[in-house]
Order: structure tokens, then sequence, then C-alpha cells
């Protein structure tokens, strides 16, 4: 059977969600590699001495999705925001284990793409992000929705807004003011 990226991905999905073993056993190496994809991008943004490995946040990933049968599928994208949750649920839990709630501590530190959020170094600390996008979401919940779906989730304009139900111009708005309030948030308020 091949599997497209969208269509084939989204029906397996939804049949799992109504029972379908069968849809489960073919959607076990498709989500695995999902799962994969997603986790080296969130590992390539990481500092070289992370002691977490791509294999095992994938493999936590997964565990929680699997255990995740109440969700009602709707497609590639529904799959992947609540990944990319899971995900930085992880590493975030991860990062404050290793002491990185302490301010000028053995922080963990991710990269970011310029395209994505520009900060002045290459790096920043996961935890500090992770405050950030809380208080994001108190403030504009989309916005924040949006940074954790593009972000960690990897997805487009076109998917985070099919996710979010907003227009893809809609998105785009909220993601240029979503990456200039953390702009701002993670030099500390210097404009």
């Amino acid at each position: 059977m091949t599997i497209s990226r969208g269509t084939d991905l989204t029906q397996l999905l939804q049949d799992w969600s109504r029972g379908d073993a069968d849809a489960f056993e073919k959607l076990v190496p498709i989500v695995y590699d999902e799962l994969h994809g997603l986790a080296r991008r969130f590992m390539r943004r990481e500092r070289a001495d992370h002691t977490l490995q791509t294999t095992a946040l994938v493999n936590e990933a997964y565990l929680k999705l699997v255990g995740k049968s109440d969700i009602q599928w709707q497609n590639r994208a529904h799959f992947l925001a609540v990944a990319a949750q899971v995900m930085r649920r992880i590493l975030v839990t991860h990062a404050r284990k290793r002491g990185a709630g302490k301010r000028g501590g053995a922080g963990l530190r991710i990269v970011f793409d310029e395209a994505m959020v520009p900060v002045p170094e290459k790096g920043v600390d996961l935890v500090a992000l992770d405050d950030a996008l809380t208080r994001l979401t108190g403030i504009e919940p989309i916005q924040a929705r949006l940074v954790e779906l593009r972000f960690f989730g990897g997805l487009t304009i076109e998917e985070a807004s099919a996710v979010l139900e907003v227009s893809p111009a809609t998105a785009k708005r909220k993601w240029v003011a979503a990456k200039a309030w953390l702009f701002r948030e993670l030099k500390g308020g210097i404009p």
C-alpha cells in the first residue's frame, strides 16, 4: 500500500479513531516516520550536548500519542499539531529536570531559524520560550498556538490555518505579530 502524505494518513487516522485495528497496524510505521521527522526538526535546533536523543523523543511521544485513543483525528495536520504539543511538553519537562529553570544555569538552548523567530543569538532557552508561549497564550491564544504549530510542528501556514480554522491570510498576519512579540519577550523587552 502506497501512502501519500496527507489523504491516506488522514483516512487511516480517522479509521483508527473509529476503532479499526487494521488501520492502526497500517498507521504505526507511517506515524512513526512522521514523528521521527518532527523529532529531527526539534533536535536540529538543540545544542550539540543535549542529552535526549531523537529516537528517545520519538519513542516517548509515540507512547503518549497511541495512548490517546479518545482523540477523533481529523487529518495529518491535526495529528502533527498534537504531536508537536506532546514533543514540546517532553522537551520542556526534560529541560526543567536538567535545571534549566535556573537563569544562567545549564539551561537547554534551542536554535531558531531566522525565518521562524529572529533572535540575536542563535539559541534561546527552551524553558524561556515555553514561559513566553504560556504568557502569549494568555494574551493571544491563536498566536501562541500558531507558533507551536509552525515552530514545533513544522506545519506550513496553510496547514496551521486549517488546524486553527482561520484563513491563511489571517494566519500570516498572526504569525508576523507572534514573531515580533516573542522577539521582544525573549530579548527581555528591549526594543
